[in-house]
């Protein structure tokens, strides 16, 4: 069934829908803004459907009418004297982002993107891609983004800085934090970008120039096959990701480092269990409301939705997703056709991943993880929900916060949180961290008069969180447990004295306490979590006194054990 063809034409359904949306080197459609220049969003969209062409024309897929588009595209894209100019870019200009996709198109499909120009195109192009060298990068994952440009220029023979290169790949090095980790930038990221970004570019890079720089290279080959050896952790027997820290509305870029470990030849597991991570992911995510009623990608996770948005997430942003697609690229012959899909290995119940700062429980075919949350002042959409809650599984999902003025619209769930004076104070100010191989310590404060020390503890049934509190208002607290999904009548809530539970027919979870708390439950404000529009949250509630207070909170998300 899972065939190259089928792959192919997988792609050409997803990318078909916006093809009467080109516009010279643009794609415009629906409108909404990011941070970025309106201008910049509309290049976005029209480089990001290239993470999945390339690899598709690379491995011999024909669309005639794309090659066109792009060819069209890119000459008056690149050209100032024409009305569709791309413009000129200024320092940390999210034009930069892009240009990796024009770079992956110069080094993978040059017959398609670049040799097709005429003489003035090919000059106007490397002029514009050439830019990067002149401006300022943000001091993260996007340093391989000029790497890539240098690498693309160079390999068709146009003019390029080996002295950027060599300084970018040297930060790039400063980023790595040992077994495959790297951590993203000055504030700290370390989620799915270590894989999407770090490892997807240096595995690109390592194809690209092994008879270049064969060094290099294998370092960056090395990594990425340490690397996998945690991030398997992240995916459920079914192929859902863990959703976890920022730009999730990418989704199956989730699972586009394997790919790229299988493009890259390396195994650190079989190629059957690569193949199965990377194949149940794309169909798990094909079977979602991801789509428009036009047929368009949608910003959101499992449904439309901008209120989980980062403020870069403009109109083609969630074409990013197509970097997945890299496995297109194989040759025909290639054993990934041919070889069978494997299950999951079997994987310790409990894994602590020291570099990205967190456990990961591992029952039932669900990974649930506990980050120590160290992501506090990352300004960029909805990111104290993403970084900073005591629990995230992809089987629940998760909620974002509506706004803090009752709890029903903070929708808190897997969060302690307080209620002073009608305002709702959520987890916020990390004061230090310490992840063990049993469990979570935190100290933190969500706001001036609060210090908590919070210890989370995995256990056969789900969780356990001591709190030690000492506040200085008398207010109230829920400590609650996993966001479960209501549609309408098939949800089924109960609380008690000690006890507040949830549940419909595929989940579970009970929120208990021995410390004289009330059960309650939380109804969630529509579309506050990122796969379900309507959820409830079963939560204790205490009363939280002046001065010390100690509570324990259990959370039981399954009914076995």
């Amino acid at each position: 069934m899972y065939t190259k063809e089928y792959f192919r034409q997988q792609l050409s359904d997803i990318i078909s829908p916006i093809e009467k949306y080109y516009n010279g080197g643009k794609v415009q459609y629906a409108r909404h803004s990011a941070w970025y220049e309106n201008l910049s969003a509309d290049v976005e969209a029209f480089a990001r459907p290239l993470w999945g062409l390339v690899p598709f024309w690379a491995g011999g897929g024909e669309n005639e009418t794309f090659e066109k588009l792009y060819i069209t595209g890119i000459t008056s894209g690149a050209d100032k004297k024409n009305d569709g100019y791309w413009g000129d870019c200024h320092d940390k200009d999210q034009r930069f982002v892009e240009m990796a996709a024009f770079a992956y198109g110069l080094i993978f499909a040059p017959e398609k993107v670049w040799e097709p120009l005429k003489s003035t195109a090919k000059n106007n192009f490397e002029k514009w891609l050439y830019s990067i060298n002149d401006k300022e990068v943000c001091d993260s994952n996007w340093t391989f983004f000029r790497v890539l440009v240098n690498v693309a220029l160079k390999k068709v023979g146009r003019k390029y800085s080996q002295e950027q290169l060599d300084k970018d790949i040297a930060r790039i090095d400063e980023f790595y934090l040992g077994n495959g980790w790297y951590i993203d930038g000055l504030h700290g990221q370390k989620d799915y970008y270590i894989g999407f970004a770090f490892h997807f570019y240096g595995l690109i890079y390592a194809v690209a120039m092994e008879d270049d720089d064969k060094e290099r290279s294998d370092i960056y080959k090395e990594r990425a096959t340490e690397f996998a050896k945690t991030f398997i952790y992240w995916f459920d027997e079914d192929g859902e990701a863990l959703p976890y820290g920022r730009s999730l509305t990418y989704r199956f870029a989730q699972a586009a480092f394997w790919g790229a470990c299988i493009l890259a030849g390396i195994r650190p597991f079989s190629l059957g269990v690569m193949k199965g991570i990377l194949i149940r992911n794309i169909e798990n995510w094909l079977s979602k409301n991801i789509f428009d009623t036009s047929g368009i990608l949608s910003v959101g996770y499992d449904y439309s939705n901008l209120l989980m948005a980062e403020h870069y997430n403009a109109h083609g942003s969630p074409y990013w997703g197509l970097k997945a697609y890299i496995f297109l690229m194989l040759s025909d012959d290639h054993e990934f056709w041919s070889c069978d899909i494997e299950e999951m290995p079997k994987l310790d119940e409990l894994k602590l991943i020291k570099e990205a700062d967190m456990l990961v429980s591992r029952r039932n075919g669900k990974s649930v993880a506990y980050p120590a949350g160290t992501i506090t002042d990352f300004a960029c959409g909805q990111i104290v929900p993403k970084y900073l809650k005591f629990a995230y599984s992809a089987h629940f999902g998760f909620n974002v916060m509506r706004s803090n003025i009752s709890i029903d619209e903070a929708a808190c769930d897997s969060m302690l949180t307080f209620v002073v004076d009608g305002a709702v104070l959520v987890r916020r100010h990390l004061k230090s961290y310490n992840v063990e191989n049993d469990r979570v310590v935190i100290e933190w404060s969500p706001f001036k008069g609060f210090d908590v020390k919070t210890v989370i503890t995995p256990t056969t049934f789900g969780h356990t969180r001591s709190h030690e509190i000492n506040s200085e208002y008398d207010c109230v607290a829920y400590d609650a447990g996993f966001a479960v999904a209501s549609r309408d009548k098939d949800n089924i809530k109960t609380k008690d004295s000690f006890i507040a539970q949830a549940r419909n027919d595929f989940q579970f979870c009970e929120v208990l306490t021995e410390t004289g708390g009330e059960g309650c439950i939380i109804e969630s404000s529509p579309n506050t979590n990122i796969r379900y529009s309507k959820t409830v949250i079963p939560a204790m509630k205490y009363e939280i006194h002046k001065g010390k207070n100690e509570i324990k909170t259990l959370i039981r998300d399954h009914l076995e054990g």
